[in-house]
């Protein structure tokens, strides 16, 4: 259920917009880089552990085949820091914004745990690649197309109305306010992609920016 939501993930966290000191013109160069390698994708369509496990023992009967180890699947981006002294930026938001990151994807955990509002549906991966193109060029305003209901949404409006269904059980897990501290950086337009070209924009080097963003992290926490 949750691979529903990665294209929003993937908007909020969104950092990497420069690659070999090149603006890529995505919020997130990072993960079509990732998308290149052969073992990326999304997680087979599975409804239960026993599923997770055979996907996992299949994979493991047919490595001796390969030179690739292990699986790289689409998941919620990790939020972390490069070193200063690398100059291709990646996901950069500080800890305060991973942890924000990592109660919504509990507070939407929560949310299909106790309500289940909708059932599995294969739908959601014939629509996934096109999302996450969507959330990695463009960001909060990107499009997806919705899988239940068969049309397109900007990927903020998504966050904001799930933001607000997910609400009550943040409550219960008692991040609320990390939820609304997201949800007022959507309507703001705020990214962190877009906040590294603004400071190269002022500084007119990257060094310049790796250097602001590593004290502003730091400070930050």
């Amino acid at each position: 259920m949750l691979t529903r939501y990665v294209p929003q993930f993937i908007a909020l966290s969104a950092a990497s917009p420069f690659y070999q000191g090149q603006d890529t013109s995505f919020q997130s160069s990072r993960l079509t880089a990732v998308s290149a390698f052969p073992l990326a994708g999304h997680m087979p369509f599975v409804r239960d552990w026993a599923g997770v496990r055979r996907v996992f023992r299949e994979d493991e009967g047919l490595r001796h085949r390969r030179q690739h180890e292990g699986l790289l699947l689409g998941h919620p981006p990790q939020a972390r820091v490069r070193h200063h002294r690398n100059p291709r930026l990646r996901h950069a938001a500080h800890r305060a914004r991973a942890a924000a990151l990592a109660a919504y994807a509990q507070a939407i955990a929560a949310y299909h745990l106790a309500e289940r509002p909708r059932e599995p549906t294969r739908a959601v991966y014939l629509v996934n690649s096109y999302n996450r193109f969507e959330a990695c060029r463009y960001g909060l305003r990107g499009e997806l197309v919705e899988p239940w209901e068969s049309r397109k949404k900007k990927i903020g409006e998504d966050i904001l109305d799930t933001v607000a269904a997910v609400m009550p059980h943040a409550r219960n897990l008692g991040c609320a306010d990390a939820l609304a501290e997201l949800a007022g950086g959507v309507r703001r337009g705020y990214s962190d992609a877009g906040w590294l070209r603004e400071r190269l924009g002022a500084t007119g080097a990257l060094a310049a920016v790796v250097r602001q963003a590593c004290e502003l992290w730091e400070e930050r926490g």
